[in-house]
C-alpha cells in the first residue's frame, strides 16, 4: 500500500519551490532583456527605414536631373541642326541681305546653343552629386539591416532560453545582441 501514494518530504518540497522561484527569476530577467532588445530593434529598424527612404528620394531627384539634362542635350542638338541649316542657307543665298539674315540666325542659334550646353552640363553635375549623396545615405542601411537581424536572433534565443530553461543559451543572446549593437554603432561611425 505504501507504493501507491508518493508523499513528498519537506526537503523535496523545498527543493521544488526553490527551482520554481529560480525559473521565475530567469523568466523575468529574460523578459526584461527581450523588452530592451525589442526596443533597440525598433530604433534600428526606424533608422534603417529612414536611411533607405532618404536614399530613394535622393536617387529619384538624381534621375529627374539626369532626365532634364537629357532633354537639354536634345534641345542642344536641335539648336545645332538649326545653326547648320542657317549656315548652309547663308552659303547658298545669292542675295547679300538674305545671306546676312541667315548668318545672324546662325549666330543666334550658336549663342543659345552655348547656354543650353551650360544648362545641360550643370544638370548632369547636379545629378551626379545627388546620386553620390544617395549612395552615402544607403551605406548605413546595410549595416543597420545586419544589426536588426542580430537583435532579432538575440530575441529568438531569449525565447528559447525561457522555454528550455537552459541558462547557457544566454551567452548566445548576449553575443548576438553585442554583434547587433556593434553593427548599429558602426553604421554611423563608418559612414
Amino acid at each position: 500500500m505504501d507504493d501507491d501514494y508518493d508523499i513528498p518530504t519537506p526537503h523535496e518540497h523545498a527543493v521544488e519551490e526553490a527551482a520554481e522561484r529560480d525559473n521565475d527569476r530567469l523568466a523575468q530577467k529574460v523578459a526584461l532583456m527581450t523588452a530592451i532588445l525589442s526596443t533597440v530593434g525598433a530604433l534600428i529598424n526606424y533608422q534603417s527605414g529612414n536611411a533607405q527612404t532618404e536614399a530613394m528620394f535622393l536617387k529619384n531627384e538624381s534621375i529627374l536631373k539626369q532626365t532634364q539634362a537629357s532633354d537639354q542635350w536634345a534641345y542642344y542638338q536641335a539648336r545645332s541642326t538649326k545653326a547648320h541649316i542657317a549656315d548652309a542657307a547663308a552659303a547658298l543665298a545669292t542675295v547679300p541681305a538674305v545671306s546676312e539674315r541667315f548668318i545672324a540666325e546662325r549666330d543666334k542659334e550658336n549663342r543659345e546653343r552655348a547656354e543650353v550646353q551650360r544648362t545641360a552640363a550643370r544638370l548632369e553635375a547636379e545629378s551626379r552629386k545627388l546620386a553620390a549623396e544617395s549612395d552615402a545615405k544607403l551605406r548605413p542601411h546595410e549595416r543597420l539591416a545586419l544589426a536588426l537581424s542580430c537583435v532579432q536572433i538575440a530575441v529568438a534565443l531569449a525565447a528559447i532560453t525561457v522555454l528550455t530553461r537552459r541558462r547557457w543559451l544566454l551567452w548566445g543572446v548576449g553575443l548576438a545582441a553585442l554583434v547587433g549593437l556593434g553593427a548599429a554603432v558602426s553604421a554611423f561611425v563608418v559612414s
